[in-house]
């Protein structure tokens, strides 16, 4: 397993960008396909954006397809979500996730590391 925490959030207004860090401890983390997902109040958490291990394959939920970019960096064992464009329907609790072993897959529960969140709040 590995440790995630997350970093970035924070109050933006709409139309602008912030960029969130998810930073991983553990030897076998570029082994992991990463994920980020979000929880909105109210709402369930969702699917944002997931890389594979090595950072070659890439896939996007169509609400932030062409807005967002997820990259990591298997050397400095982190994760990154650039978010630009930003729409209030973007304020969430976003959080960086590890994959289970041997899965491509975009649900929450083949999602087995979680950190503990980055509040992003986008005004109007």
């Amino acid at each position: 397993q590995v440790q995630l925490v997350e970093s970035g959030g924070g109050l933006v207004q709409a139309g602008g960008s912030l960029r969130l860090s998810c930073a991983a401890s553990g030897r076998t983390f570029s082994s992991y396909a990463m994920g980020w997902f979000r929880q909105a109040p109210g709402k369930e958490r969702e699917f944002v954006a997931r890389i594979n291990w090595s950072g070659g394959s890439t896939y996007y939920a169509d609400s932030v397809k062409g807005r967002f970019a997820i990259s990591r960096d298997n050397a400095k064992n982190m994760v990154y979500l650039q978010m630009n464009s930003l729409k209030p329907e973007d304020t969430a609790v976003y959080y960086c996730a590890a994959q289970f072993p041997d899965l491509i897959s975009t649900m929450d529960l083949d999602f087995g590391s979680w950190g503990q969140g980055t509040q992003v709040t986008v005004s109007s």
